[in-house]
Formats: structure tokens, C-alpha cells, sequence
């Protein structure tokens, strides 16, 4: 199959699920994750009409951008160094990994200095597992607080990565959490923060996720096959 084919087949996916949900179809947008792809599929999956592609390496991102040359969305979904964050400056419309302050200081700093604002996700490691990144749920809150002082910078919502299974439905668990956090941090009130997005779902149980309210699916292997 073609990824303009493949791509299809997952847009019909993500709305059957939406459906399924009782959700607007349209509330659901899909990040491409493009990592390790060579930007001549980033092409063909624009042309096919994809406009969000989701990278996790600065470096490859920094090289396959201009050889895009379209009108493309990039997200940075990968674990982010604070002393990487100058080399995307401005590439890059939304971060969904932020952890930590001072992550979120120097993404801050370097938006300010191009006289931009970034949109920004905060990762939670809802599940616990040592080998993900993320904040845990009970600092999430204070994170966010502790963020939103910061000028250059809009929360827009969360993001998580939960525990593989077999069994997509496993990961429902996961994903409710995210939600329910979500919806705790609203709640708060604070001044210039947003809970609209949440980044949750991949290729193996998106659908899922989007049962639990996600906003953004980042799907890879299903639209651009087996990693290179």
C-alpha cells in the first residue's frame, strides 16, 4: 500500500472511533510521526493531505525540514535537552514532551528571543514506568503552575505514553488518568492555561485513546510502515 493509502485508511479509522465515542470527528487531529522517515515520505503524506508531522530527534528534524519545502506543521514529540531547544526555535508549532522547568525556562528564553510564543504540551508519565519520561500526576499541577508564569509560552494541554500491551483496550486505564488530570488542572483556573489538547494514542491503540478524549493521535508505523 501506498502512505497516501495507508494514510486513508487511518483518517477513516480515527473517525470511526471518534464516532464510536459519541465525538465530533473533526476534534481529532493526527500528527504523522515521521521520525526516522526520509522527507520524500513527509512529501507524499502531504500531498496525500497531511499536514501535522511529529519528529523526536532534533538533529534529523533540523535536516529534513528543508528539504520539505512545504507548508507543513512539525510538532516536537521526542525527549527534549534544554541545550537542544535553540536548534528548533521557531521550527516547531507545538512541544509535547516538556518535564520539567526548566525545559520549559529555556524554550521560554529562546522563543523571546525571536519574538515568538510556543505552544507547549506537559508530559506526564502517568503510568509510573522508570523508563518513560514525563512528570508524575500528583507534580503535574504544580508544574503547570509553575510554567504558566513564564512569558513566551502557552499551555495548551498534556500528553502521556502509556505502557505497551497486546491488548489495546489495556491502555484505556492509562489515557482516562490523562483526562482526569486534565480536567483537575482546568478546574484550577490558572491564568493563560489551556487543557483543549491531549496527545495520547499511537499506531496500536489510538483508537482507544481517542475513546478517552484525545486530540492528537501521533501515528507512525500505520502510515509510513515498519521504521527504516
Amino acid at each position: 500500500m501506498s502512505i497516501a493509502e495507508r494514510l486513508a485508511e487511518v483518517r477513516e479509522e480515527i473517525r470511526t472511533a471518534a464516532l464510536a465515542a459519541g465525538r465530533d470527528p473533526e476534534g481529532v487531529r493526527l500528527v504523522a510521526v515521521s521520525k526516522t522517515r526520509p522527507a520524500a515520505d513527509v512529501i507524499d503524506a502531504f500531498r496525500a493531505g497531511q499536514i501535522i508531522f511529529g519528529e523526536n530527534y532534533v538533529q534529523e528534524l533540523r535536516a529534513k525540514a528543508p528539504e520539505v519545502k512545504k507548508s507543513v506543521e512539525w510538532h516536537f514529540i521526542g525527549h527534549l535537552q534544554s541545550n537542544k531547544v535553540r536548534q528548533i526555535a521557531g521550527l516547531v508549532s507545538m512541544i509535547h514532551s516538556v518535564d520539567r522547568l526548566s525545559l520549559a525556562e529555556e524554550i521560554s528564553r529562546q522563543w523571546g528571543r525571536l519574538s515568538l510564543s510556543c505552544d507547549i504540551l506537559v508530559q506526564v508519565n502517568i503510568s509510573g514506568e522508570i523508563t518513560k519520561s514525563g512528570t508524575t500526576a500528583e507534580n503535574a499541577l504544580q508544574l503547570v503552575r509553575d510554567i504558566a508564569v513564564l512569558p513566551n509560552l502557552r499551555i495548551r494541554g498534556l500528553m502521556t505514553m502509556p505502557p505497551f500491551f497486546d491488548d489495546p483496550e489495556a491502555a484505556r486505564p492509562f489515557f482516562a488518568g490523562l483526562r482526569q488530570l486534565a480536567e483537575l488542572i482546568d478546574s484550577e483556573d490558572i491564568p493563560g492555561v489551556e487543557m483543549k489538547e491531549l496527545s495520547m494514542g499511537m499506531s496500536g491503540d489510538f483508537e482507544a485513546a481517542i475513546g478517552e478524549g484525545a486530540t492528537l493521535v501521533r501515528v507512525g508505523t500505520a502510515i509510513f510502515g515498519e521504521r527504516r
